[in-house]
């Protein structure tokens, strides 16, 4: 251990670490100059790559136009979602069925006709016709189904629009 110490005081070691000391500090100024100049041809190659225009301005553009498209599309889905929940209470279903209501009446003037959404709400209507006067009638339906009583007609285009919407789908 003494034989170190005494290597360390010497100035064979002090010069020997003045000279490491200044090649190091060469090493480190040519490695500057080196890196300075390969950051000048890399930024002029990426100009030439990039037809005179700024590659890495180019890339921000479009990540930029990027997140601002998905953002769109985003905001499109949520319009989407919130226009498909509305369709489901707009009419998707329409039954229709003609009859005579009356035997004096020729042709099958009368009608019922069912207008039903997603679920199978909505209202009949149901139309007579005879000679003397035409009235209609609505009723409301929910599930398939009215709290007042259905007559047979209204009953077959209440079912006529449910078929109508299982063909569709």
């Amino acid at each position: 251990m003494e034989s170190i110490v005494e290597m360390l005081r010497t100035d064979g070691f002090v010069l020997a670490m003045a000279i490491s000391l200044v090649i190091l500090i060469f090493a480190f100024i040519i490695m500057i100059i080196r890196f300075s100049l390969l950051n000048k041809r890399y930024k002029n190659f990426m100009k030439k790559l990039g037809k005179g225009n700024n590659i890495e301005e180019d890339l921000q553009n479009y990540i930029y136009k990027v997140d601002r498209v998905e953002k769109q599309n985003a905001d499109i889905a949520g319009q989407v979602n919130n226009i498909k929940q509305d369709l489901t209470k707009c009419i998707q279903k329409v039954g229709m069925y003609r009859y005579s209501a009356f035997k004096d009446t020729g042709s099958d003037l009368s009608f019922t006709l069912a207008l039903l959404d997603e679920n199978n709400d909505g209202v009949v209507l149901n139309g007579i016709y005879s000679r003397e006067m035409s009235n209609i009638y609505a009723k409301p339906v929910n599930n398939g189904q009215s709290s007042y009583t259905i007559t047979e007609e209204e009953s077959k285009a209440i079912r006529r629009a449910m078929e109508a919407g299982k063909i569709i789908k």
